[in-house]
């Protein structure tokens, strides 16, 4: 049995993680860091330590009243991606021990087609200068 990073838990909600297959289980989130237990398999857990979090990455739909998921983003190890069944409950828990300031909502599908056409653009005028 793995053991918990956390002394005391301020939140358990079921949620999944998005990593490369999607796995089933639920999410911890306590005064040492974000936790993350398998349902089925007890050897697939991520434990991420609040001093470790970079950012928190959120996608923001429908304006405000839909967040499908969100991403932690770690200093070493990549970034985390997960659902749950009350976001915004999971998110304030959050924002207890990760600055609001690292709390940014991810780009919307407009942004990502805009600036991939500003960079198509940039690419042609490089190679029209040369």
């Amino acid at each position: 049995m793995v053991e918990s990073i956390n002394t005391q838990v301020d939140m358990k909600i079921d949620a999944t993680a998005f990593t490369g297959l999607t796995d089933y289980g639920e999410i911890l989130i306590g005064d040492k860091g974000f936790e993350f237990y398998n349902s089925r398999d007890v050897r697939k857990f991520i434990q991420i330590p609040w001093e470790e979090v970079d950012q928190v990455i959120v996608s923001v739909m429908l304006k405000g009243k839909w967040i499908p998921r969100y991403a932690i983003k770690t200093k070493r190890n990549g970034t985390f991606t997960f659902a749950s069944k009350r976001p915004k409950d999971v998110l304030r828990a959050i924002r207890v021990y990760v600055d609001p300031a690292n709390m940014v909502s991810s780009l919307s599908f407009a942004d990502v087609i805009k600036r991939a056409a500003k960079s198509m653009f940039k690419k042609k005028e490089k190679k029209k200068k040369k």
